[in-house]
């Protein structure tokens, strides 16, 4: 078992990707904007300036940062009310709890929506760091949300897990010499990031896989 694990939020601790993208739709319709399916491929898992750029290319904007701030709210809004967890969650970082496993949250997500969502659950003393990609100037898939994340946690790129439902997430994982792992949630792994990371349908499989030591 490695000594760290950083996990993804969206779409990985929670059931929240799909809030994201009905809340995209939302906004495509009101300014009469017809959404190209490609563009949750686009904009799963990513922040800054990739995230800006895929909504200014999809929405036909000028200023992709407002549109998507705006998106962001409206999302926060809504799990402010009420947030789902993904299966397996809880046993997961129990595992990694009762056996010594430093943990972080690196997720592309504003971070005091990132505090809040943990807060909700209760799962936040489960992380000794929380880390949001809006804090640096190259959100995933650059390495970098992992890297500091890993930095955080005081554990060694190498000797960390890197837990992502998204493309963008698997590749940062990868081009920071960690372990990714993908439980595919709106996405499923391209033939690209295959070789890159182990794929497990849910949290309590990956986590039966880490206690049989495959992982």
């Amino acid at each position: 078992m490695k000594k760290g694990a950083l996990f993804d939020m969206d779409g990985l601790l929670f059931d929240t990707e799909k809030v994201y993208q009905e809340t995209w739709n939302e906004k495509a319709a009101e300014i009469g904007v017809s959404l190209d399916p490609e563009f949750k491929y686009q904009i799963c898992g990513t922040s800054g300036d990739a995230a800006f750029q895929a909504v200014e290319k999809f929405y036909g904007v000028d200023d992709g940062r407002a549109l998507a701030e705006e998106v962001y709210r409206r999302v926060a809004a809504k799990m402010a009310v009420s947030i789902t967890e993904k299966p397996g969650m809880r046993e997961i970082l129990n595992l990694f709890k009762e056996n010594g496993v430093k943990m972080a949250v690196a997720s592309s997500t504003e971070i005091h929506a990132v505090h809040s969502n943990l807060q909700m659950t209760g799962i936040e003393p489960y992380f000794d760091a929380v880390i949001s990609g809006k804090e640096l100037e190259h959100g995933k898939p650059a390495p970098d949300i992992f890297l500091l994340a890993a930095e955080a946690i005081g554990v060694a790129p190498e000797d960390c897990y890197v837990f992502e439902d998204s493309i963008s997430g698997i590749i940062a994982g990868h081009a920071a010499h960690m372990c990714p792992i993908m439980i595919p949630d709106l996405l499923q792994p391209t033939e690209e990031v295959k070789p890159y990371c182990a794929v497990y349908a849910s949290l309590s499989d990956a986590a039966e896989a880490i206690r049989r030591g495959e992982i």
